[in-house]
């Protein structure tokens, strides 16, 4: 590898190593505006994606001017519609509701079970096979998934509410999972920055549209605390990594990607420590390490595979 090219990589592994860190700063955020604010989840999230949708627009509007751009067909209009929403609206939408419930370490920690998800929705249904590290990689995640959850739940002094967050949290992983597998086949047809721009932009009308129909309330009557932890998640913790990322995978490829996302959970945890003083214990952490180590032992596999091919 020439000096020029290990350059590049270096610098995609620091681009998604701090889109990383910006997206494990949203379940903090939003803990934080609930415990500060008496804003409700979907009022929150209107507001995230209210400041967030001038940036995707203006992104979309100049990418396809470019010379290089591809022009959606109509299928592909509503796949990347359909992807986005359920990437975005769905799965946001039960996040937010389900970080009502339980703290944001055990959120990320949940959460994170996506590779699996992906993983056995491309074995359900398009038939890829998993090699025996990957299977041993998903009984390893959910393992450290097991040992982090009974913990929390011991801890939990309101459990009925703990399990009903922790099973909102379970289904966004299932349709974040979707979201990935879906966005994997559209992203080589357009490309990764128009993919995102548009998805993230019908997830933002969706979100509002939702608002408008099932919320009384009023967006522009809120207290100033609310609009500042909304355009704080806006920016920091969505339209930033969202194009931090797809920039990185650009540089390093979606495994190293992968593997350096890793971080989010471990950042997240730290952040929850610090900024709500939410406790961890040596189980949690236990588990949390056996889940990014089977994530890791995925996105190796998955890398090696792509290797060979």
């Amino acid at each position: 590898m020439s000096t020029k090219s290990r350059a590049y990589f270096i610098s995609g592994v620091f681009i998604c190593l701090l889109g990383a860190v910006c997206f494990s700063t949203k379940a903090v955020i939003v803990k934080m505006a609930y415990r500060e604010t008496p804003v409700d989840a979907i009022t929150l999230l209107a507001l995230r994606m209210l400041f967030s949708l001038p940036f995707f627009i203006v992104s979309a509007f100049f990418v396809s001017k470019k010379e290089s751009n591809v022009k959606f067909t109509q299928a592909q209009w509503i796949s990347v519609a359909v992807i986005g929403c359920m990437g975005y609206y769905v799965s946001s939408l039960l996040d937010f509701v389900g970080l009502q419930y339980i703290s944001a370490g055990i959120e990320r920690v949940v959460l994170f079970i996506y590779p699996t998800l992906v993983l056995l929705m491309a074995w359900i249904f398009y038939k890829k096979r998993i090699n025996k590290i990957q299977w041993i990689a998903v009984a390893i995640t959910y393992a450290g998934l097991l040992l982090a959850f009974v913990n929390e739940a011991a801890l939990s002094k309101q459990s009925h509410s703990f399990y009903l967050g922790s099973l909102l949290i379970l289904a966004c992983a299932f349709t974040y999972a979707a979201y990935i597998v879906g966005s994997g086949r559209l992203i080589p047809l357009v490309g990764p920055v128009k993919f995102n721009s548009y998805a993230m932009s019908f997830a933002c009308v969706a979100v509002l549209i939702h608002f408008f129909i099932s919320s009384d309330n009023s967006l522009w009557s809120l207290p100033a605390r609310v609009y500042y932890y909304s355009l704080l998640m806006a920016v920091m913790s969505t339209v930033v990594p969202s194009y931090l990322v797809s920039e990185g995978i650009k540089r390093i490829g979606s495994g190293n990607a992968a593997i350096v996302g890793s971080i989010g959970p471990v950042s997240t945890i730290l952040q929850a420590y610090f900024l709500l003083a939410e406790p961890f214990s040596l189980l949690q952490i236990m588990g949390t390490l056996l889940i990014l180590g089977g994530v890791l032992l995925i996105s190796l596999s998955k890398e090696t595979n792509s290797a060979k091919i």
